[in-house]
């Protein structure tokens, strides 16, 4: 069967009411865990395997699959409106989409975050039917030398994100990687830097370290402030809409970022957030305004949101095409296969196409419903915002408290949570940008895991590392990303002398 004849049939599957309901509990639960900092895609969906044994193969992983791309339309809230990330990938939409709550423009972000994100759906659903099988098979050439490169690439690409310095963005770069080393050695299993703490030996997780340098910072900033309360204005209904200069500027960035994200999705690793900073420095660098990121800029929602969510999507690809998962939540779809006995691979289209195909289906019909789901909820959202501001500040701390401890009933999380928000706030005093450091604490491990993987593969000849093609791509890629601005300066001043 081709790929049209395969979506219609997909559709027949999606469409019976038993597998509509589970697509709809699927997104719903997805966003409410988005929102919820802490608890985490694969966290819900491990909650709930069990009670997907009522179900058909089709509808347990319908329900799952919802779940798992319904958080990544959530996570952009609190992130929008509190600078609370729900997801560590929605860190990148904290710079401008917080910047835009403040200046009253919380609606067309939460707008223009849900658009961005049911086109990028969109893209990933036609790119899965069509070109998946091909492009899982590009993705399986990628071993340890190329996700070294990759993740040299994201830092190189990471410390032109903000306006802070290059030097300063290099120590936060350094500050991440240097954290990511706490616990144990991926390949010898050394205890490093845990002085003699057993529960730091399994390392600093990352949604303490983010909520802290988001949510718990942001407190002590109110505090400083103290906690003035905003007026209570009433909002129109064409102020909670973007304006025709706001889609002008935002369907460039969700479309670069629908494809770019859906392609990041085919390669192992943590795609989605490295998407997301990656398009927000591709938006940053073809801006006309650049001087306006990190200040509200609209592009700086639009492409990271659309990005975050095609890399949702195109993660199903090697999934559903090879059986093989290329992250965490990706393996608890794995795991449900499993125990419905469906065979996982290239026949599984053949032996389980009501699977394969209404899957594929099921999530365009399932990022439908994200949006009527959280369209009409825009100007709820936003009168949250005219609260007093230290009710704002309760619901903050009791998301970030709550959700630090459910990771794994841990007061050690609780302490990391705090000192992390007691030093990005003062790292922010000395204008240094905490976003950095949690994105490179995310790339660490994977950095670490590969170069070693590669260093055993090239028998400790490191420079045969550099020498495969796509390894060498990409370096030089991130070496032009990280000289290009000095070389535009030079240039300019040479032309105007």
């Amino acid at each position: 069967m081709n790929a049209l004849d395969g979506i219609l049939f997909g559709f027949s599957v999606a469409f019976e009411w038993r597998n509509l309901l589970a697509c709809f509990i699927g997104v719903l639960i997805g966003t409410v865990v988005g929102v919820l900092p802490g608890i985490g895609p694969v966290g819900a969906m491990a909650l709930l395997l069990p009670a997907t044994y009522a179900l058909t193969p089709a509808g347990a992983l319908i329900m799952l699959a919802g779940i798992y791309y319904g958080s990544m339309y959530g996570g952009s809230t609190t992130a929008i409106l509190l600078k609370v990330p729900g997801e560590v990938s929605s860190v990148v939409t904290t710079l401008d989409g917080y910047e835009m709550a403040q200046r009253g423009r919380a609606g067309p972000a939460l707008f223009v975050a849900a658009i961005g994100s049911f086109v990028a759906g969109t893209v990933g659903v036609v790119g899965l039917a069509f070109i998946g099988p091909l492009l899982s098979k590009v993705a399986l050439t990628f071993g340890p030398p190329e996700y070294c490169a990759l993740c040299l690439l994201g830092l190189m690409v990471l410390s032109r994100l903000t306006d802070s310095s290059l030097s300063r963005a290099f120590v936060m770069v350094a500050a991440g990687l240097a954290l990511s080393t706490v616990g144990m050695e991926p390949m010898s299993g050394t205890s490093r830097f845990t002085f003699g703490f057993l529960k730091m030996s399994q390392g600093i997780d990352l949604v303490p370290i983010a909520m802290g340098m988001f949510g718990v910072a942001e407190l002590l900033a109110m505090a400083e402030r103290e906690l003035k309360t905003q007026a209570p204005i009433r909002v129109r209904l064409r102020e909670l809409l973007p304006t025709k200069e706001d889609w002008q500027r935002s369907w460039p960035p969700i479309t670069r970022g629908s494809i770019m994200g859906f392609l990041f999705g085919l390669v192992p690793g943590p795609t989605a957030m490295i998407a997301t900073f990656t398009s927000y420095a591709l938006e940053r660098k073809l801006s006309r305004h650049p001087e306006q990121f990190g200040k509200g800029a609209i592009e700086g929602v639009a492409g990271p949101e659309a990005a975050n969510n095609g890399a949702a999507q195109g993660a199903f690809i090697p999934l559903l095409t090879l059986g093989i998962p290329f992250a965490p939540a990706s393996a608890m779809l794995l795991t449900a296969l499993l125990i419905h006995g469906v065979q996982t691979g290239p026949l599984m289209m053949v032996n389980n196409p009501e699977v394969f195909w209404g899957v594929v289906s099921s999530m365009y019909v399932g990022n439908f419903m994200l949006l009527v789901l959280n369209l009409p909820l825009i100007g709820v959202f936003v009168s949250l915002l005219r609260l007093p501001m230290y009710l704002i500040a309760s619901v903050v701390a009791l998301l970030c408290l709550v959700g630090t401890y459910a990771i794994s009933n841990s007061m050690l999380d609780i302490w990391v949570l705090l000192i992390s928000g007691v030093a990005a706030y003062l790292l922010r005093k000395l204008r240094f940008e905490p976003a950095i450091l949690v994105l490179a604490l995310a790339l660490g491990p994977i950095l670490e895991r590969s170069f070693l993987q590669s260093l055993y593969l090239v028998q400790g000849e490191w420079m045969e590392i550099f020498q495969r093609p796509i390894t060498a791509g990409m370096i030089i890629t991130g070496l032009v990303v990280l000289a290009a601005p000095a070389l535009l300066r030079q240039f300019r001043g040479s032309a105007a002398g």
